[in-house]
């Protein structure tokens, strides 16, 4: 096996596996799509994989246990729902093989790869959180970087019609998984989450706000350059990732304070960034920015863990 031939599998053949199984067999990294694994026999992800030569069972986690090249594997991604996660594990954490979770079961660290991806180079279930945790995490943790986050709220915006079953599934875990992530990860002392999954016809693009307050004095042009320095960060795997406008900065003085119910006094600043993530219409259309950024930052988590194994592997 050579550092370009790194075998990986996906479950799930929603909507989710099916963009990550086509950006895998179009990119030029190391990772070889080895199986796709689901559990409707009709679905259009097993149809398009067996179509492009990549092995394909209706069995889910069972039917990818039992291929017979399943030892090879050295990574599955999985795509299906939070509650079908925890089982999925429950079956592959005995065959030592690693896991990039990117439903919001959280049962590994939470991974957003600009932001702390090489403090969890080794671990053996990786959650990538949500669309909505890796859209505004980052921009979180680069306020964090230049004060203290009292109060970090996030939403997030998604096409309904690009939200198949598992994430509708799962909706009760991303609000708690993201505000979680929020502060494990983005550096939120306190964190709240509201997502909107949005009827438009025409669909309309994934848009996130990301609203923060930040205690006592703060520099405001160090703060808008570490956001816009981290949105290119972002934009180098996901390149439909922007600012739709410049960072808005409201100061709150003594005496002017902002006053918060159940709170009290707020002396500082509110930030607010307004983001939006056009998909690369690799599998669906582009506005399902949502599905676009979950699947490249796994991609770019699993190429540099790929790359890391590698090495360990040459260094023993």
């Amino acid at each position: 096996m050579t550092q370009n031939d790194w075998p990986v599998a996906i479950l799930g053949s929603g909507n989710i596996g099916t963009d990550l199984m086509i950006k895998i067999l179009q990119g030029d990294g190391p990772l070889r799509m080895a199986a796709v694994a689901g559990i409707d026999p009709d679905s259009d992800g097993l149809a398009r994989a067996r179509r492009l030569g990549v092995p394909a069972t209706p069995d889910g986690v069972d039917g990818l246990l039992a291929m017979p090249h399943f030892g090879d594997i050295r990574l599955v991604f999985d795509a299906t729902s939070a509650a079908s996660h925890r089982t999925n594990w429950t079956k592959l954490e005995p065959a030592g093989v690693r896991m990039l979770d990117l439903t919001p079961a959280a049962i590994g660290p939470y991974c957003v790869p600009v932001v702390n991806l090489d403090e969890h180079l080794d671990a053996t279930n990786l959650n990538m959180v949500t669309c909505g945790g890796q859209s505004t995490i980052p921009i979180v943790a680069a306020v964090a970087q230049h004060g203290i986050v009292s109060y970090a709220e996030i939403v997030s915006s998604i096409s309904s019609k690009s939200a198949g079953p598992g994430t509708r599934a799962s909706i009760d875990e991303f609000i708690e998984t993201t505000s979680a992530a929020l502060q494990s990860v983005g550096g939120a002392q306190r964190a709240k989450t509201v997502m909107i999954l949005n009827p438009a016809d025409p669909p309309v693009l994934m848009r996130n706000t990301v609203y923060c307050l930040v205690n006592g004095d703060v520099d405001h042009g160090a703060v808008e350059s570490s956001i816009i320095d981290m949105v290119a960060r972002v934009n180098r795997y996901v390149p439909g990732y922007r600012l739709t406008r410049g960072v808005q900065f409201e100061t709150f003085t003594a005496e002017n304070p902002l006053y918060i119910p159940q709170t009290g006094k707020f002396v500082g600043t509110r930030m607010t960034a307004l983001l939006q993530v056009t998909g690369a219409g690799q599998y669906l259309p582009g506005y399902a920015g949502n599905l676009d950024i979950m699947t490249s930052a796994a991609k770019a988590t699993a190429e540099r863990i790929a790359g890391y194994d590698t090495q360990t592997s040459r260094a023993s």
